[in-house]
């Protein structure tokens, strides 16, 4: 067998071991208890704060004296549910899935405390599906994670704001959902033309999958950052318990510090913390690719949640009603954290 036939069966081998950890980690449920603060996230680099944070005890002690819980997820809209249904009280999730959730809820059910990463996010094609500019999207089939969630977005939106019109209204261009191990798969195959899809699996799909780099979304915003991930907590938790939140906010804020001033370390902690959550760790050269086109933050990036909610209610996907977001933040406590340690303040 050859070395890149050999490469492309350890892939395929590894997505398979991601996806069916993802699904056994998703149906686990935790009890609640008093004094208890439980986190969700995803073993994703995108949540690099928790992989990290988990890993070297960060959050433990930052809590000293309460017991600390996690749970993993694989996709947004379950973290959420988790939230709402007292499984999980603060958790990594991305911008969409939080601004669906406030919706939901009328604006009671959440509050975004704080940023998380920015970036990381990549349009791949294949590199013989004959795209070179926008206007070759037109005939094409592409897929996004899931329907709705923040990559979906701006997929969808992308297209139409290149005078293309989508399948579901009657254009060319099908957009359809694959899990991130399932597009690798399909990439491969050649059941798809390309992928608007999160780190590290649009490094996978260049370096493993015959795929080209056909757009960095950095590219779309000012100044090259956008929110990829948020912290949010449940209202009712934070009502009850604002000490515990800005204790976590506390330790978000210092392991974020402490990744970027050792980014080659914690690429080694992130990649070991995935290894003992799915079972397989990311190749080295993978992960490292991945870090680079991410930043790691606790800055809030509201007006990019905002752009984000703008466009998915212009593509229907938040009802009849314009969204109001102007309560969705909550940055008081992560301001009473950054002023104690000397740091300039959120906006």
């Amino acid at each position: 067998m050859s070395k890149r036939k050999s490469t492309v069966v350890a892939i395929i081998a590894a997505v398979i071991v991601l996806s069916i950890a993802y699904s056994a980690m998703s149906s686990a449920n935790i009890d609640t208890f008093s004094n208890t603060v439980r986190i969700g996230y995803f073993p994703n680099i995108s949540h690099t704060q928790a992989l990290v944070g988990v890993a070297n005890g960060t959050f433990e002690r930052a809590l000293e004296g309460t017991d600390v819980q996690y749970r993993t997820f694989n996709a947004g809209p379950a973290a959420i549910e988790a939230l709402f249904t007292n499984q999980v009280d603060i958790t990594y999730v991305g911008p969409n899935p939080a601004i669906n959730g406030y919706m939901r809820t009328h604006g009671e059910g959440l509050k975004v405390i704080a940023g998380a990463a920015s970036g990381g996010v990549l349009f791949v094609v294949r590199a013989d599906s004959g795209i070179e500019s926008p206007k070759d999207l037109a005939g094409k089939k592409l897929t996004s994670p899931q329907y709705g969630n923040t990559q979906d977005t701006s997929l969808k939106s992308y297209i139409i704001e290149n005078g293309l019109k989508l399948a579901e209204y009657g254009g060319s261009v099908n957009v359809l959902s694959a899990d991130n191990p399932d597009t690798v798969i399909l990439f491969l195959k050649k059941e798809i033309d390309g992928a608007w899809v999160p780190e590290p699996w649009g490094t996978i799909l260049v370096k493993n999958a015959n795929g080209k780099i056909f757009l960095d979304e950095r590219d779309l915003w000012p100044d090259k950052e956008f929110a990829t991930t948020v912290l949010v907590v449940r209202s009712e938790f934070l009502d009850k318990h604002p000490d515990l939140v800005k204790k976590v906010l506390q330790a978000h804020v210092e392991t974020t510090l402490w990744i970027n001033a050792h980014p080659e370390e914690a690429e080694k902690v992130v990649n070991a913390q995935l290894k003992v959550l799915m079972g397989k760790e990311l190749p080295a050269d993978v992960v490292h690719e991945a870090f680079s086109r991410i930043q790691v933050t606790y800055k809030p990036m509201k007006s990019s949640l905002l752009k984000f909610a703008e466009e998915a209610y212009e593509l229907g996907m938040l009802g009849r009603e314009k969204p109001e977001l102007s309560d969705i933040y909550y940055t008081q406590l992560l301001n009473e954290v950054l002023q104690e340690m000397d740091l300039p303040l959120a906006e």
